[in-house]
């Protein structure tokens, strides 16, 4: 078997792994930047979270002839959004950070906008504007982790498939209805 670089002997592994126990999943190996990372995944669980209203509130508030299916459509994505949200905060506290939770600030600390929309078609386009954002914060945080990061990196890479999943829905949804006039 051929290693890149060399192996850590296993008498040091055990050695490390007694040092800042305290620490947690946070090793001697982790070689990202801790506190840039906490920080680009506090954003990006704000970003989550403002996606979870925006969709929850565009379920409740779609009308019109196409807007049942469209209202459930919404409802999953909040969902989603949602276990997103969940899987971001694991993994801030895994970091050995704190997930901000804290309303104020929140669409401040979000790559994404709150934009209520009037119509249903409108909603739909929000809804795609902020996972394309979201699909380009992803896919910037994980080039920027690289390897420093593998776990986090994976992390986002299914949230990343998922968004791009919503994105060409919602893409799908807005082929399928009529301009407004």
């Amino acid at each position: 078997m051929t290693f890149k670089g060399t192996m850590t002997d296993v008498k040091t592994l055990r050695r490390q792994a007694r040092e800042r126990i305290q620490e947690g999943a946070v090793t001697a190996g982790y070689s990202a930047d801790q506190a840039i990372v906490l920080k680009l995944l506090n954003e990006a669980l704000a970003t989550e979270i403002v996606c979870v209203l925006r969709y929850r509130r565009h379920h409740f508030m779609a009308r019109g002839i196409h807007s049942k299916g469209i209202a459930g459509e919404f409802l999953i994505h909040s969902n989603e959004e949602q276990r997103h949200a969940d899987q971001i905060a694991e993994r801030i506290v895994q970091l050995g950070g704190e997930p901000d939770f804290a309303p104020d600030g929140l669409t401040s600390r979000s790559h994404a906008e709150y934009v209520e929309g009037k119509s249903l078609v409108d909603m739909i386009r929000e809804d795609l504007v902020a996972e394309r954002i979201a699909i380009d914060s992803y896919r910037e945080m994980i080039q920027y982790l690289g390897d420093d990061d593998p776990t986090t990196g994976q992390l986002l890479k299914g949230i990343l498939a998922v968004e791009e999943e919503h994105a060409d829905e919602l893409a799908d949804l807005l082929g399928d209805l009529p301009e407004p006039k």
